[in-house]
């Protein structure tokens, strides 16, 4: 259970390293104002997410580095060609919120796995902070969400 739970936080972080370093490059393609702040805020988000798994890792005794996440590689890969097949406007927008709550939902089940695995194995203080990040991880899904149905697919359907 340890391994797995090492190996759970280093995944984590190399997801969340990887989603830090290819958000301004979807940001930059974007057209919707609030989609663009969406992202600056939950960049902000990711780097204390960051903070708490090397905080999360100390606390295990392990190296917060040590895997790569391959899923999270891929949904960027994915997310990257997706879009350069299309030209900036509101259906480039509505594919990378698209691309990004794959992100978040790659996210959430791995946070919901790893405070799962602290509860069971008596780490409250650890399965606490992951909770923190599992709720952020929810929000920005559900902020994405709004965003899309206030107006931006509907604007790509039309093009």
């Amino acid at each position: 259970m340890d391994e797995f739970m090492e190996h759970t936080i280093q995944d984590l972080y190399s997801a969340e390293q990887q989603a830090l370093e290819a958000m301004p490059q979807l940001a930059e393609r974007v057209q919707n104002d609030k989609l663009r702040q969406a992202f600056t805020t939950h960049m902000r988000e990711t780097e204390q997410q960051l903070q708490r798994l090397e905080q999360i890792a100390q606390q295990l005794g392990i190296e917060p580095e040590g895997e790569v996440c391959l899923a999270m590689q891929g949904l960027i890969e994915e997310a990257q060609d997706l879009i350069d097949q299309l030209e900036d406007g509101e259906l480039a927008d509505a594919a990378i919120i698209g691309a990004a709550q794959k992100m978040e939902h790659y996210e959430i089940a791995s946070y919901g796995t790893a405070r799962t695995l602290a509860q069971q194995a008596g780490q409250q203080q650890v399965a606490e902070l992951l909770e923190q990040t599992l709720n952020e991880e929810k929000a920005t899904d559900e902020k994405l969400t709004v965003i899309a149905t206030s107006g931006v697919n509907q604007q790509a359907a039309q093009k």
